[in-house]
């Protein structure tokens, strides 16, 4: 989709990466968007307003006190003119400012002043954005409905890498574009709905585990993508190190038992399961209450079976539409289809694990998709792209 017709206030704040924020206003207007800018004090230290103006097409707004503007209450005009305020870059001072309300410069003020939704895209040293107060002041900002846009990490302007960097113009383009987008755009608007994603560990004695080599990454994809289709997510996670997707509900847990109590807990509210997790098929039978000691050569575990969090979801009798994932090394078709029947599922998204560079802690994936009456085959390409497509799908399938 394109941005015509939309009005978007960017906001920019006294960062190195200011310098990136021309290039986001050419591209947000190339997109067809109205864009109008605002910077703080020390925004100015880095790019000039002139700069910007010339990009816009309108007079940069950097001062609460000029006469001029504030005769006609310029900052509650502005602020009730956008659609969306981006802020990028947007610094950990402006981001303490903001989650305490001040309004002690314009660009604060609009922020306090609008109606409108407000996008967040952190731009900061890396020790900056991992300090505790920081993550505080986001995880605040969050809660209270502000997107988060990013960080992105890498190399930063100082010599060090790690999480800060503010996202490219493009793909803040892309989220406003996603934001934005008509209730056309959000199938799954009005949809509850709740995924399990990564492994589950199978506790052997207190120090050791049994578990398997997913990320969780598919499944956090397809909990992004979720939200960005109109959809209420609630992400049921075991062990993963990923960051919890804006605006979703995440539960962690650590083994299948726990797994299927937090589904069982709330999913009676739910329109949409998704079975994304690599949920162990078994447990040992025994968990030792101390650590095992290596007395002999060899060691038999009694393994049990671990329940099946699919196929339990699959058999209520007022069911969520249900979609379960296999990941498979041969026979694929005949496997995804056998347990599509077996577990009464409404579709299954099966992949080949064998073939490298996809499937199990790959940035890659391809799906082939079944359901009752037919298939689709999603050829291979990013997890977040892909997760929108196998979206799409559901959603046209529940329509049927």
């Amino acid at each position: 989709m394109t941005l015509a017709n939309k009005k978007i206030l960017l906001g920019i704040c006294g960062g190195i990466a200011a310098y990136k924020s021309a290039d986001l206003v050419r591209k947000l207007k190339e997109q067809g968007a109205d864009v109008r800018v605002v910077m703080s004090q020390s925004a100015k230290e880095f790019i000039t307003p002139l700069t910007l103006q010339a990009l816009s097409g309108y007079p940069v707004a950097e001062s609460l006190l000029d006469p001029t503007a504030e005769a006609a209450m310029g900052h509650i005009e502005l602020a009730r003119w956008a659609d969306l305020v981006i802020i990028a870059p947007a610094t950990a001072n402006f981001i303490a400012r903001l989650r305490a309300g001040m309004a002690d410069e314009l660009i604060t003020t609009l922020c306090v002043a609008t109606e409108s939704s407000i996008a967040i895209c952190p731009a900061m040293n890396q020790q900056m954005y991992q300090y505790p107060a920081t993550k505080e002041n986001i995880a605040v900002l969050a809660q209270r409905g502000h997107q988060m846009w990013g960080p992105d990490s890498g190399s930063q302007a100082c010599g060090e890498i790690g999480p800060g960097r503010m996202l490219e113009p493009l793909d803040i383009v892309a989220r406003a574009q996603d934001f934005l987008a008509g209730d056309e755009q959000k199938p799954l608007k009005g949809k509850k709905l709740m995924l399990t994603a990564g492994p589950t560990r199978e506790a052997i004695d207190p120090v050791r585990y049994i578990s398997n080599h997913s990320s969780g990454k598919m499944g956090f994809a397809l909990a992004e993508a979720a939200v960005k289709l109109g959809a209420e997510v609630t992400l049921v996670s075991g062990p993963v190190n990923l960051p919890t997707p804006t605006s979703v509900t995440r539960i962690d847990v650590i083994s299948a038992e726990d797994m299927l109590q937090r589904v069982l807990n709330d999913i009676e509210s739910q329109d949409i399961f998704i079975g994304c997790a690599a949920v162990a098929d078994y447990k040992i039978e025994q968990i030792a209450k101390e650590k095992i000691k290596k007395n002999d050569e060899n060691m038999q575990l009694a393994l049990t079976r671990n329940p099946d969090i699919l196929a339990t979801v699959a058999k209520r009798n007022n069911k969520p539409f249900t979609v379960g994932f296999a990941a498979e090394t041969n026979n694929l078709v005949e496997y995804a289809r056998s347990k599509l029947e077996r577990k009464n599922l409404d579709m299954i998204a099966a992949n080949d694990v064998s073939v490298a560079g996809q499937g199990f802690n790959a940035d890659d994936n391809a799906l082939h998709v079944f359901w009752s009456e037919g298939s689709q085959h999603l050829p291979t390409t990013n997890k977040k792209a892909l997760a929108k497509q196998l979206l799409l799908l559901i959603a046209e399938r529940m329509n049927k």
